[in-house]
């Protein structure tokens, strides 16, 4: 056995003993989804209490119980409420039929495809787990209880199956407990979660109370119907699990060229993750499973943004390290570990995540780590900078002077915290027309031509925030830079060349230009924004570019 590789079975049954069915969770932290995480006994165990609860409520209305009675009294009032609102009488319909087995397959459809195309197999595996259980288990319980529908209900349209439970509320709770799940699962803000949440409880009280008040259900079955598609949710989380499996199992280990000890070392912004004990507790668990030691942690700080970490973490012998962060923190530890030969494993964290989405790292956290500590090994450039009233450093992905610049100096960092992407769109908004500049461009050390430009981008990638070509071609391992000059002369020539940029047009002239070379100079004639990687360097007149071929090893999936 290697020097310092411990057995992931051996060392996951000591950290890990609550994935041994019927064990408790440890006191201390969770997981980066606590509510996925849980063993499917407690998923099984709340779906027993929901199948309980929703045998009560059948048994107390079939029964005609006192309370229950009278609660299913009241649908008649509210029946006859609407149909003195004749306006209500459209939405009322839309939504039925918006809700309805059709409209019901569709979005399910439409939900587990695209987590399928995503990557996200399991999780769309989940999705028609769930729905289908959700429809046949509706369809076999109305033909047991054989309850017959209100006697207020309109003979209009008038419905002859039976009534308990409601299958629009069973299986539109069971499409937002599943989105939500979803949601848990994917979406990194709190406040976003939050708010999907509220929407999707918000759609369920919509529906339950659309089929009261057409008089097609009596209260007590889009109750029954919602415990039952919550129930069905449970049991989908225990059946199919939709966290993404580790490949650390399925695939061999890399070869190794010099003898290892598996030392792990991660480097994390604290800033980036919502609960750090969770955070740390899932890289420990992956790590061990996938045979590497112990992690060792690295906190970046205002004052060291990653530099100081990585070093450490290289005169440490670290044989991997993992970074998570945004593109400021990725780039500092990618700067530092250059030519190092120790490979990076990036867990993307931030806003743009833009070296993670050009090199298809995922942006999933759990898949992200599962990459860097079983992915391969990619050797990329890295481009050396230096510039007016700025220290030498390097980027990863793109520098830029103009428009771009200053956008990422007009965000609103609380914004960008509160809504994320939405705060670049925001400060783009503004800065739509910041004025051309005059810009002088020399090439792998050629004379130097002029340009009126709005912003000049270098890239050693070719794609941006939502997928945008800017620079179809740039390769992030060719040992060439991109340079493209936008100079849209008024405010409607920003919608030609949003054409031109998205259908990858070839041709340039004075609205987009494009440069290749392995060095770049870039010369304003005035104080203008720069930034590097998404992260602005203040203003100046120069930059001065070079592309280093090779420098640096990342973690990109098999």
């Amino acid at each position: 056995m290697r020097q310092g590789y411990r057995d992931p079975v051996a060392h996951l049954t000591r950290i890990l003993p609550w994935r041994v069915p019927g064990a408790s969770a440890p006191p201390g932290p969770g997981h980066t989804d606590p509510v996925l995480d849980r063993p499917r006994v407690v998923h099984l165990t709340w779906a027993l209490l929901c199948v309980a609860l929703f045998s009560g409520i059948a048994l107390a209305a079939v029964q005609g119980w006192g309370p229950v009675a009278a609660l299913d009294d009241r649908g008649d009032p509210a029946q006859q409420w609407a149909v003195d609102m004749p306006w209500l009488r459209a939405p009322l319909r839309a939504v039925e039929l918006a809700f309805g087995t059709i409209g019901m397959t569709v979005l399910t459809v439409l939900l587990a495809a695209t987590m399928f195309l995503k990557g996200h197999r399991r999780a769309a595996y989940f999705t028609v787990f769930v729905m289908v259980l959700a429809s046949v288990a509706t369809t076999l319980l109305k033909l047991t209880v054989g309850r017959d529908r209100p006697e207020w209900q309109l003979t209009e349209d008038l419905l002859t199956t039976h009534s308990f439970p409601s299958g629009h509320a069973s299986s539109v709770a069971a499409l937002a407990g599943v989105s939500f799940v979803l949601v848990t699962m994917l979406v990194r803000r709190r406040s976003v979660r939050r708010l999907v949440g509220t929407a999707l409880l918000a759609l369920i009280v919509v529906v339950c109370l659309d089929r009261v008040l057409l008089g097609r259900h009596f209260p007590t079955d889009v109750v029954g119907g919602t415990v039952l598609g919550l129930a069905c949710v449970l049991i989908g989380l225990a059946v199919v699990n939709p966290l993404p499996r580790s490949s650390a199992a399925s695939v061999e280990p890399l070869a190794e060229v010099f003898a290892s000890t598996r030392s792990l070392h991660v480097i994390l912004n604290p800033i980036k993750v919502e609960d750090v004990g969770q955070f740390k507790h899932v890289v420990s668990a992956m790590a061990a499973e996938a045979g590497w030691s112990t992690p060792v942690w690295h906190h970046t700080t205002v004052e060291d943004p990653g530099t100081g970490m990585a070093e450490a973490a290289a005169v440490a012998g670290a044989d991997l390290v993992l970074v998570c962060g945004g593109d400021g923190t990725v780039r500092e530890v990618c700067a530092e570990l250059a030519g190092t030969g120790i490979p990076v494993g990036i867990i993307p964290a931030g806003t743009g995540n833009l070296l993670a989405r050009n090199l298809g790292i995922p942006l999933y956290i759990r898949s992200a780590i599962d990459v860097g500590l079983n992915g391969q090994d990619r050797a990329i450039d890295m481009v050396e900078v230096g510039g007016d009233g700025i220290e030498d450093t390097h980027f990863m992905v793109m520098a830029g002077m103009g428009f771009d610049a200053a956008i990422m100096a007009g965000v609103n960092e609380d914004l960008k915290k509160r809504v994320g992407w939405i705060a670049y769109v925001v400060s783009g908004a503004k800065s739509l027309m910041f004025p051309a500049v005059r810009v002088e461009i020399s090439v792998d050390g050629g004379e130097f031509t002029r340009h009126r430009a709005r912003t000049v981008v270098v890239g050693n990638v070719g794609f941006l925030q939502a997928g945008m070509p800017l620079l179809p071609d740039a390769v992030i391992d060719d040992g060439l830079l991109d340079v493209v000059i936008l100079h849209p002369k008024n405010f409607a020539g920003w919608l030609p060349l949003a054409w031109r940029v998205l259908a990858k047009r070839p041709h340039t002239d004075e609205l987009v230009d494009r440069k290749t070379g392995s060095s770049v100079v870039i010369r304003a004639a005035a104080d203008t924004p720069r930034q590097l990687d998404g992260d602005s360097i203040g203003a100046g007149r120069e930059l001065r570019m070079q592309c280093v071929h090779g420098r640096l090893l990342v973690r990109v999936p098999r």
